[in-house]
């Protein structure tokens, strides 16, 4: 009996890992423009980019989820190295078509503005902010006070690999960071399915070890 119970518990810890290959370009749905490329090297997801990309995790998640990775704000001078916009997305969708991954942007900016999504902006402004929005499916990007930072140990260092974590669960919004907690927002309306992407600009990011997970997980 104690063996039968061992192997439910791994099959159980198994199934609440949601997913996990970083470094396999078929699970990525890519939108960049010209300039840059998205590639994989030995275990990593590797960003250079020009003008802008955001690179999409196929799979539709839904709350409560977690998701934690690593990445990596790679500073040695190269022609993409650039100190800036570790940012994210996460419980995207399009609200013309909420079924189905919000892919097919060119990799501009504003092309997103009209998702409803969470969305952290690390290092933005040229590394100047930290900053937290729910986009509601409109030009506004709403931003509250309390979720515009400008703290110097926040801001992005060169070559450091962060350990980030975002949650949806319970109606919450999380973004953790090397195991503090910088954003939590309780959603009046929350979202809770959608889609999980990186984010960057003019920047060459190695994202590794993606996990998503229902939290608790181990």
């Amino acid at each position: 009996m104690r063996g039968v119970a061992l192997i439910a518990g791994l099959l159980c810890a198994a199934a609440d890992v949601i997913a996990a290959p970083t470094a396999d370009l078929s699970r990525w749905s890519v939108e960049q423009m010209p300039g840059g490329s998205v590639t994989t090297e030995g275990d990593a997801l590797v960003i250079r980019d020009a003008e802008g990309c955001t690179v999409w995790w196929r799979e539709r998640l839904t709350a409560p989820v977690e998701i934690s990775y690593e990445a990596k704000v790679v500073m040695a001078d190269g022609p993409f190295d650039r100190l800036s916009d570790l940012n994210c997305f996460w419980m995207a969708t399009d609200p013309k078509s909420p079924r189905v991954i919000p892919a097919g942007r060119t990799g501009r900016f504003p092309d997103y503005n009209s998702l409803q999504t969470y969305y952290v902006g690390h290092g933005g402004n040229n590394n100047t902010t930290v900053r937290f929005r729910r986009y509601d499916g409109t030009d506004a990007r709403p931003l509250r006070s309390e979720h515009d930072l400008a703290t110097p140990r926040l801001l992005l260092r060169p070559n450091h690999t962060y350990r980030l974590r975002l949650v949806a669960r319970d109606g919450v919004a999380e973004y953790w960071c090397d195991d503090e907690l910088i954003f939590t927002f309780r959603d009046p309306a929350p979202f809770t399915s959608g889609w999980f992407g990186l984010r960057t600009v003019k920047s060459h990011l190695e994202i590794r070890n993606l996990k998503v997970r229902r939290p608790g997980a181990p």
